[in-house]
């Protein structure tokens, strides 16, 4: 089967807007939960970083609240450790888009401190979406589509319909006052048609080859979606 890029955060902190650093990473759920099937469908997955660093799991995504339970957070778990890919990433401003079958962006708070900045991630987002492969972000993941922007100085994915973790969701997650910027209002800005489900509930959004999911319960239905472009 074919190949699909995996791109994930390498920031170990996101900086309040008071400045104090905020211990995060990747959402394990957003990576897991896709990671499973599309190898389940038999794609194979490459993993990308900025800088090819390992990406470093949020801890707190691997707690029993976010998993129903301390069974799911086992389960969660096992499965991140037997995920090899994770500790053998590739430099984003090394790929050949014409290796893969798609890119995937999970999110955790960690893409709202690097990716949102990264210009090789940037590129290759542009790139994604002007090939028409099949390209899905979720959580705060859209945070790195901030970054993809045009010769003209626009946003690349300006005018597309999307969503990603919205205010009320930072809000009731207690991050909505202590953050520098929130992600529905800076994509909102870039230009983005920002479509705003209900707080935790899946939602995804399908908009040409962008395939865009609002949080962690999205990320399951979101790679059930990105495997229908692909078949």
């Amino acid at each position: 089967m074919s190949k699909i890029l995996f791109v994930l955060t390498g920031a170990h902190h996101w900086t309040l807007a008071d400045g104090t650093q905020h211990p995060t990473g990747f959402w394990a759920e957003e990576a897991v939960a896709p990671y499973e099937a599309f190898k389940a469908a038999g794609h194979e997955i490459v993993v990308a970083t900025p800088g090819g660093v390992v990406p470093p799991v949020d801890r707190a995504s691997l707690a029993p609240e976010f998993n129903g339970g301390q069974e799911g957070a086992d389960k969660v778990a096992a499965t991140l450790e037997s995920i090899d890919e994770l500790n053998h990433p590739i430099k984003i401003d090394e790929v050949d888009l014409a290796d893969y079958a798609a890119v995937f962006y999970p999110g955790g708070h960690g893409p709202m401190e690097d990716l949102a900045v990264n210009a090789d991630s940037g590129r290759l987002l542009t790139l994604a979406l002007e090939s028409g492969k099949p390209l899905g972000v979720v959580c705060h993941g859209p945070a790195a589509l901030l970054a993809a922007t045009k010769a003209d100085g626009s946003n690349a994915f300006a005018g597309y319909e999307l969503t990603g973790f919205t205010n009320v969701e930072e809000t009731q997650s207690g991050f909505a006052d202590k953050a520098k910027w929130l992600l529905q209002d800076r994509l909102v800005v870039a230009g983005a048609d920002f479509q705003e489900g209900e707080p935790w509930a899946p939602k995804i959004v399908v908009d040409r080859n962008l395939v865009t999911g609002q949080n962690p319960a999205s990320a399951a239905p979101l790679a059930t979606e990105l495997l229908k472009k692909l078949a």
